[in-house]
């Protein structure tokens, strides 16, 4: 049974029982229909993947039905039958957007060719959609994984400037989460369909990310054996992403500055100028305004691309993220290596520690205790040395019971664990155990990050 549902429209009934009983005998699910207002009321009832439909008929014409049917549903395919030699009909069909056009007495052959080559594209168009959906989904707003309030600042910033063109600039320590925040403006613009093209400025030969960013010419630079795009060429319509943007040379930059200005280009070896409508997003850990002092980063460049500066707080500086980031990489490792959870000590353990790497340090953890850990709980010997010695060693931390904050927080964490494993996780139930409201429960749970 071939997959793939038809909708036959012809005014001459013995032409509409053929091509129907041709295309049923084939496998295909088959309707028909006698004019162009009833193929209208049946395509209402539902759609279907292809209209096969005379050009010549009373009342809607083959032409006006095409229009309409593109005009609700523009992913069904249409292939309109044509008299013998009326070429301009034809060629008017393919504009208004029909996949094919057959002329009469109509080679079922070639008919069947026609079907199978426009539901592949169906197919191929739906998958496409489909797929460019899932990535923007998977690169959104909702999918950052974050409660703590700097990081809400900063990704109702960032939902902002995604409706705008203006090059943005994310600062920020590595491992926060730079390139997420980029990809998640550039999903959420009117850009989302075309390409995110990301360049590492860091892991670049100086020497050769003029030809990476600008493309070149077949024998511009010993080893240029054939003609190159550039970054900016691929990233056509979308954006280009310039993570570590503090590490190209200033050379570079005039030539980036020029770009920005003016939308146009050369590649390396040509005089010949290019265009692209290209977005700029960048980000950096390091401190540019201290670059530019030491001449090392141009104040003009900075100043272009700085138009909005987005700065994404490193992860000592928002602990209420650590517990539901741990909940994420323990569900996206668990069918690698199984269903685990955290302890109260490692939990514990883990808000104490300062994430120097943040958060990319944080996943790392996580799945190194996933492989260490010999049972499904996993305890603070499971944690890397350095996350134990550098709270062993005395020295006071954010969180840490040195400090009199550090030590209310801790002994209110515990509490309202405790009462939730009391209460069987009813919030309702620990919050009168705890002597407070439900809400100032919730509160509390989401500015401590349990659970």
């Amino acid at each position: 049974m071939k997959t793939g549902s038809i909708l036959v429209v012809e005014d001459e009934e013995t032409q509409r029982r053929t091509l129907t009983g041709f295309l049923k005998k084939r496998g295909y699910y088959t309707q028909d229909a006698g004019s162009g207002e009833q193929a209208l009321e049946i395509l209402e009832a539902g759609p279907f993947d292809l209209v096969l439909t005379d050009q010549k008929m009373d009342g809607i014409s083959g032409l006006e039905l095409l229009k309409k049917v593109k005009e609700d549903n523009p992913e069904i395919e249409v292939i309109v039958l044509t008299a013998f030699g009326d070429v301009r009909s034809a060629v008017r069909a393919v504009k208004e957007g029909a996949y094919d056009y057959l002329t009469k007495p109509v080679d079922l052959e070639a008919l069947e060719i026609s079907i199978a080559r426009a539901l592949e594209r169906r197919q191929l168009v739906a998958e496409n959609r489909a797929l460019r959906e899932s990535i923007s989904e998977r690169h959104s707003f909702e999918s950052i994984i974050s409660c703590s309030g700097p990081m809400e600042s900063v990704l109702n910033m960032a939902a902002r400037v995604a409706k705008v063109e203006t090059p943005v600039l994310i600062t920020g320590e590595s491992g926060t989460g730079k390139e997420m925040v980029a990809r998640a403006i550039h999903y959420s613009s009117k850009r989302k369909d075309k390409p995110f093209v990301p360049v590492n400025c860091a892991a670049l030969n100086q020497n050769l990310i003029e030809s990476e960013l600008f493309g070149h010419e077949k024998g511009a630079f010993t080893g240029a054996i054939k003609e190159r795009q550039g970054k900016l060429e691929s990233a056509d319509g979308g954006t280009l992403f310039m993570d570590e943007l503090g590490e190209i040379s200033p050379e570079i930059q005039v030539k980036l500055l020029r770009f920005l200005q003016e939308r146009t280009f050369e590649r390396v070896g040509s005089d010949k100028v290019l265009r692209a409508d290209v977005r700029l997003i960048a980000a950096t850990n390091r401190d540019l305004e201290k670059a530019i002092s030491q001449g090392h980063f141009r104040e003009d460049f900075y100043y272009r691309i700085n138009v909005v500066n987005i700065h994404i707080p490193p992860l000592r500086s928002r602990k209420e993220d650590i517990r539901p980031l741990v909940d994420h990489f323990l569900a996206a490792s668990q069918d690698r290596l199984g269903r685990k959870s955290f302890s109260r000590e490692a939990l514990d353990s883990l808000l104490r520690y300062d994430f120097p790497g943040n958060i990319r340090e944080l996943q790392n953890i996580v799945e190194r205790a996933m492989v260490l850990s010999r049972s499904e709980i996993i305890t603070r010997e499971d944690l890397p040395p350095s996350v134990i010695a550098r709270q062993d060693s005395g020295k006071a931390v954010p969180g840490d019971t040195d400090s009199l904050t550090g030590a209310v927080e801790n002994l209110e964490r515990s509490m309202i664990i405790e009462a939730l494993e009391l209460s069987g996780g009813v919030k309702v139930k620990a919050a009168d155990k705890l002597g407070i409201t439900e809400r100032n429960l919730r509160y509390k749970i989401k500015k401590l990050g349990i659970y």
